[in-house]
């Protein structure tokens, strides 16, 4: 072989391997965009129970026995769907959960320590609320099933959701071992066979990031009879909450 084609193959190898190599190091800032929290919107921040982080919890109280915790995507500034779920659902007490590094809250984030805190989180709401609804959003739904499935929640709600990070991150860069590249990989098809409460399961018709037959791949892990798979059209992955109909499903799935 030509000493010039060796050097070739010896540099496109140097750089697979280097882009590997950067992808292992660097994949949390690309599955973790942190965001500041909205100032203006008014709301009751709660620190959450944790000896390792302040972490921080946007919340509209309300008595009563019926709450639901919110667990938002990897962009997202959870405390800009306050008011409109304020006003949508005004007998509930509502908790969105600020990710470490998100909306103020300290440290960074990974699927150990926002599974974590989801528990400690939902532990605190539990206990003033037995009627407590369990709702995930994109990257949060990962988070959302794994509470679910440890915990004793009355509904589960999952937005825009996926079978693992590892399948998204194989249909998105399929020329990379991700199976063993991947830290956080957010299986949530492990979880669903463990979920006994109705279930709704809410997807974008022309959602671009996370392919509707990845929703449905999650959406046949559950058992018989427990969930159900709603589609919005015309919506996108992000453009899914300005839907008319985003708001009426989500409330359909709280009761």
């Amino acid at each position: 072989m030509p000493r010039t084609v060796v050097l070739l193959l010896a540099s496109l190898v140097a750089l697979y391997l280097g882009l590997c190599a950067a992808l292992f190091v660097f994949q949390r800032s690309l599955i973790y965009l942190p965001q500041p929290r909205t100032t203006s919107i008014s709301a009751t921040i709660l620190k959450l129970p944790v000896t390792d982080a302040q972490v921080l919890v946007s919340v509209r109280p309300h008595d009563g026995p019926d709450a639901f915790i919110y667990f938002g995507g990897n962009a997202e500034d959870v405390s800009q769907n306050l008011p409109d779920f304020s006003q949508a659902f005004p007998n509930q007490a509502i908790y969105l959960l600020n990710y470490r590094g998100f909306g103020g809250s300290s440290g960074s984030p990974t699927e150990e320590s926002l599974e974590r805190d989801a528990l400690a989180l939902f532990d605190m709401v539990h206990a003033d609320h037995p009627n407590t609804v369990i709702v995930g959003r994109s990257l949060g739904s990962g988070v959302a099933i794994h509470l679910a499935s440890q915990r004793p929640a009355s509904r589960l709600i999952l937005i825009t959701p996926y079978s693992s990070l590892e399948d998204l991150a194989a249909i998105k860069m399929p020329f990379f071992p991700v199976r063993w590249l991947l830290k956080d990989k957010f299986e949530s098809w492990k979880y669903a066979s463990r979920i006994t409460v109705p279930t709704l399961l809410i997807a974008a018709e022309h959602d671009e990031i996370i392919p509707r037959s990845n929703t449905e791949k999650l959406y046949a892990y559950f058992p018989a009879g427990v969930a159900s798979l709603k589609i919005i059209p015309g919506a996108g992955h992000n453009s899914i909450s300005q839907s008319p109909q985003y708001l009426k499903l989500l409330g359909s799935g709280l009761y």
